[in-house]
């Protein structure tokens, strides 16, 4: 067992970390080599702490099932999805609810509420997942959840197709319209979908989000709109830039790509995070070119800076079936709850001003990410279609 990494778990774990250690100790739990002695550690910790009769074996679980059990569920998606590694959302998962451990372990009262009780829920709410509705050229719509897989239309130079694995594709036809026609992807609160443009570009679209695109791109520009948060994975064609228009903000400019883009009207920021190739981002004159790894920020106010080390896999949980925030507060946390969730939330009482970091797989039940929560002192409860927050 390494001696390091028992030292720094029991300063984590004792509230004496300096920031350094902390950086240290997650790098070992980064490590796929350390989880044996990681879970041996915290499993140790939660059975041989004086007062650990408040623990039920059960609840014991539930709290190291939360950790590690990751691994099982990105097995079975890593095929059709990049994934954050389970070692990194270990790490995530870890570092929000070792200190509702530590509080579980020397506040004796309370933990016996939080864990033995096993809390339910009278009401609950299911996972969002593929929901869509496809506006065409000439205003028709099609609802692509219960659409039948094959040629849904044919608009301008394309074929519009759903595969079998539920995405929508353009292919290109053997006609040659001589107009241009947009079609528009939306995406309601509790829906996400899959598209592939008809250049080749595929798109994630988040819930509540829309994108507008030409049915077939001509001329010296590929250029599309979204509202809310979308992923790309951008064609190569250096003749045919890629261009997006942003909320009508800004506008980002690609070659080829992939790149996350959050722009939801509700939020204070407007995020473009880069994971490969390079991108320009273009607001009123002024300019800014990203590298992977960077992230730029555009304030409600209209102020714009780059960040040079952005956390990437909080930018594309969600695209990686991960509901992650990382030092969020509880505002934040429940507008994406709200959106995956398709539920209104509503606040009573002065909500808590510290940050939490934590994550659980977007296939979870509301409950399940609720409990988690509750872990760090703040309560919740479901009524009348919409989540009640108690500090």
């Amino acid at each position: 067992m390494d001696k390091q990494l028992v030292e720094l778990f029991e300063r984590y774990l004792n509230k004496e970390s300096s920031e350094e250690e902390i950086h240290k100790l997650f790098g070992f739990i980064n490590d796929p080599r350390n989880v044996r002695q990681v879970k041996e550690m915290l499993g140790e910790r939660l059975n041989n702490e004086p007062g650990d009769d408040l623990l039920s074996t059960s609840a014991q679980e539930r709290i190291l099932n939360q950790i590690f059990d990751h691994e099982t569920k990105l097995v079975k998606r890593e095929a059709k999805i990049r994934l954050l590694t389970w070692a990194k959302m270990a790490a995530a998962v870890l570092i929000f609810i070792l200190p509702g451990i530590y509080f579980l372990l020397h506040k004796k009262p309370d933990a016996g509420a939080l864990l033995s009780k096993n809390k339910t829920y009278q009401k609950d709410v299911q996972p969002g997942g593929n929901n869509a509705t496809l506006t065409l050229n000439n205003g028709s719509q099609i609802i692509l959840s219960s659409a039948k897989n094959g040629i849904l239309a044919r608009q301008g130079n394309a074929n519009i197709v759903k595969l079998a694995n539920g995405k929508v594709i353009y292919n290109k036809a053997t006609t040659n319209a001589s107009t241009t026609e947009y079609n528009t992807m939306t995406t309601p609160r509790g829906g996400e979908y899959d598209l592939i443009l008809s250049d080749g570009t595929k798109v994630w679209l988040n819930a509540a989000s829309s994108i507008t695109y030409p049915t077939a791109f001509a001329g010296k520009e590929r250029r599309v709109t979204i509202t809310g948060e979308a992923y790309f994975e951008v064609a190569k064609n250096k003749e045919m830039p890629f261009k997006i228009n942003v909320n009508d903000q800004e506008e980002v400019q690609v070659l080829g790509t992939h790149f996350n883009i959050m722009a939801y009207s509700d939020e204070p920021v407007i995020k473009t995070t880069l994971l490969e190739g390079s991108v320009k981002i273009a607001k009123n004159g002024a300019t800014g070119i990203l590298k992977p790894g960077e992230q730029a920020l555009l304030t409600s106010s209209g102020q714009f800076s780059i960040v040079d080390d952005a956390d990437i896999d909080q930018a594309v949980a969600w695209k990686n079936g991960q509901t992650l925030f990382i030092n969020e507060n509880i505002q934040t946390i429940m507008r994406q709850v709200s959106r995956w969730y398709n539920i209104d939330v509503e606040y009573q009482g002065e909500m808590p001003a510290r940050l939490f970091t934590g994550g659980i797989s977007r296939e979870s039940n509301l409950s399940a990410l609720l409990k988690i929560l509750e872990l760090s002192k703040i309560h919740f409860r479901i009524a009348d279609s919409k989540i009640i927050v108690t500090p």
